[in-house]
């Protein structure tokens, strides 16, 4: 997510000293990091171009070699902390607003694209760029971070399969079909449905995408479209950032019903960290945001920079003590693990396309930590192991072979 749920914020958390872990937890965690030096973990989903792009995609203003955590709000990702988080491949999200629209939105994602293959040039030594399966476990092998690509909403398209081609000539090998806004040929989570699932063009998309091996990604849609992806689609389906609906009733999330129509598709859903897709007290704050969001809008139209001050103070008047956690994202693996299956799951963060954080998992550098968690649970080796990026490299191998058919 951007904007729209980026700006729910994690509430004002009061330090503390943290308690010594126990030998145990140790003895997890590194275990966790003796498994990602194994296997490389896949993240579906980060929002790092974006945050480029609200600086004018000036390379200069962002020290992502030495840190960006002091950027006010903070950003969650830099090389230091994705090295220390061991992070092995990284789907960087291209993203623009739906309020870009046509060819304006069109040039919005291209420049979005060229942000990725900029870092890629800029920090050689850090990030290659990866096309396939194969191509991840390469780069991992060198040591280098695997920089694969997804475009977060269909709206970019601008309606057209041949952009949608030339996008997978740029290294495009996930489409969230839509955003928070409905597109003229599928619905949206986040808005009013027009279409209740895909129309004829829609399949089209959908099967643009499996001939070109492009993974369809069905985070950010309605219901109805996640139905019918599943009985168009000729390939594994992903959720590159969404979590249990079970246990955070929020639209963004997936049903226990779809879950398993997941598992029988082979695809997999990458639980995601954003606070308010998490627990049902975030959730809250983040509707009451939302809807002050909009009022303010309306209030002040075309003042962008009033209405963030006056949202600012807002969350200043309005601060929420219950932080969600590591142990409630755990709970969400443990949830889609059990209704999904353990071949389903993957991990897709969405930092730096929210502002605030998760207790324990408040940047790049936390990934083992949740894994440890769920050695600590009794996950098997073999099983974080899929979680970590195993079931992804799958699925993208699956989409893979069956564009070659």
């Amino acid at each position: 997510m951007k904007p729209l749920s980026g700006l729910l914020t994690a509430c004002a958390m009061t330090a503390c000293a943290a308690p010594l872990p126990s030998p145990d937890a140790t003895n997890h965690l590194a275990t966790a990091r003796a498994i990602l030096r194994k296997v490389p973990l896949v993240d579906g989903h980060n929002d790092l171009p974006w945050q480029y792009r609200k600086l004018g995609n000036d390379f200069a203003r962002v020290p992502l070699a030495t840190g960006t955590a002091h950027f006010d709000p903070p950003w969650h990702t830099d090389i230091p902390r994705l090295q220390a988080g061991q992070v092995g491949g990284q789907f960087w999200a291209v993203y623009v607003p739906t309020r870009l629209t046509g060819p304006e939105a069109v040039q919005g994602i291209l420049e979005q694209f060229d942000v990725v293959h900029r870092l890629c040039a800029a920090y050689p030594e850090t990030f290659e760029l990866a096309l396939t399966a194969d191509d991840v476990e390469r780069i991992h092998r060198r040591g280098r971070i695997a920089s694969l690509i997804g475009i977060e909403g269909g709206h970019a398209l601008n309606n057209s399969l041949a952009n949608l081609r030339m996008f997978h000539r740029l290294g495009a090998r996930y489409l969230t079909l839509t955003h928070t806004a409905n597109t003229d040929w599928a619905d949206a989570a986040g808005d009013e449905p027009r279409h209740r699932g895909l129309t004829a063009f829609g399949r089209e998309v959908v099967a643009e995408l499996n001939r070109l091996g492009i993974m369809v990604d069905l985070s950010h849609v309605t219901d109805d479209v996640m139905r019918d992806a599943f009985r168009v689609s000729r390939a594994p389906v992903i959720f590159s950032h969404s979590s249990a609906r079970a246990l955070c009733d929020h639209p963004r999330n997936v049903p226990d019903e779809l879950l398993r129509e997941l598992r029988a598709n082979g695809g997999v859903i990458m639980v995601c960290f954003l606070p308010g897709y998490v627990t049902i007290a975030q959730r809250d704050q983040f509707i009451a945001w939302d809807a002050e969001r909009r009022r303010l809008q309306t209030q002040f139209p075309g003042e962008p920079e009033r209405v963030t001050a006056a949202l600012r103070e807002w969350r200043r008047a309005h601060p929420l003590h219950t932080p969600a956690t590591l142990a409630d994202v755990a709970d969400h693996v443990d949830h889609l693990v059990k209704v999904a299956g353990v071949d389903h799951v993957g991990i897709g963060s969405d930092f730096d396309g929210f502002t605030g954080q998760v207790q324990g998992l408040e940047d790049v550098s936390k990934f083992p930590d949740l894994l440890a968690e769920l050695l600590r649970r009794g996950h098997s080796r073999e099983t974080v192991e899929k979680i970590a990026g195993l079931n992804l490299l799958r699925v993208m191998r699956a989409v893979e072979a069956a564009a070659g058919r």
